[in-house]
């Protein structure tokens, strides 16, 4: 069995915190879980044994344990592994809350996974101690909302929100409402840039490129159709979420998670749990 239950953020924490999400894995054979790259910085404290996860699904990557784990934007799925049973919260981060709340551009975390204490110190670990320590979902959303308004409160003092260059956070904004596929020329020119200047910009501040992000935006589209509860075919997916064919989708998918994406439903335990 494997169950979530999601939440929104407090009103004041939504331009930094995109969603939480609270998951209880239990009863299940022992597998690795993809967890796919999106437009959000995740992390996932474990309410329960410590988190094995590697940086890339099949590469040799190395597997650490963490009790909370942080990640930046990636360019493959994360491979977290477990033994059929596992309990915790996930937490989804805009680029602007990386800097709100952990206090460093987006780009500092890219492709990386850290210990969530070494960026939230004292605060990281009684965020963990106070969310396995609460007894329903709804109060560690709260706890959630507390601590995670404590650290922005912490980060205004150093007035570290404001040194996103705006056209980069409007860039972010355009990509994410075409999941993708819209050109970035027509972007940077939107925005009085030069596509060179808009890329190299963008890339110091996200850690990819807006190319590389439209990219993970489409599979993050097509990852969402292929897990809903009404699963479309293949070529549908690929046409729906802007792919030139099926045969490209397949691409960015063995690129994405390592596996076909007929492999990676049949292997994917997790489906639809998010």
């Amino acid at each position: 069995m494997a169950t979530g239950i999601g939440a929104r953020p407090a009103p004041a924490l939504r331009r930094y915190v995109d969603s939480y999400v609270g998951f209880d894995l239990r009863g299940l054979a022992a597998g690795v879980h993809c967890g796919p790259p999106s437009r959000v910085l995740t992390a996932v404290i474990s309410l329960s044994d410590p988190l094995e996860v590697a940086a890339g699904v099949g590469d040799g990557s190395p597997v650490t344990r963490f009790g909370s784990v942080a990640g930046g934007l990636m360019g493959r799925s994360v491979a977290i592994h477990h033994d059929g049973r596992q309990q915790g919260v996930k937490v989804a981060l805009t680029p602007l809350g990386a800097r709100a709340i952990y206090g460093m551009p987006a780009a500092v975390l890219a492709h990386r996974l850290v210990s969530l204490d070494e960026l939230l110190g004292a605060l990281g670990v009684e965020l963990a101690d106070r969310l396995r320590a609460a007894s329903t979902w709804a109060a560690r959303f709260t706890v959630l909302d507390e601590l995670l308004l404590r650290a922005v409160g912490r980060g205004a003092v150093s007035d570290r929100v404001r040194r996103m260059r705006p056209e980069v956070a409007e860039a972010w904004r355009r990509l994410v409402a075409a999941r993708g596929c819209v050109q970035v020329g027509a972007v940077a020119e939107e925005l009085g840039w030069s596509r060179r200047h808009l890329t190299e910009r963008f890339r110091g501040e996200l850690g990819l490129s807006p190319k590389a992000f439209a990219r993970v935006l489409r599979f993050e589209h097509a990852h969402d159709l292929a897990t809903a509860r009404d699963r479309l075919p293949w070529a549908d997916v690929a046409t729906i979420s802007g792919y030139a064919d099926q045969a490209h989708l397949v691409r960015d998918w063995l690129e994405f998670t390592g596996r076909t994406p007929t492999a990676w439903r049949h292997s994917e335990v997790l489906l639809g749990t998010g």
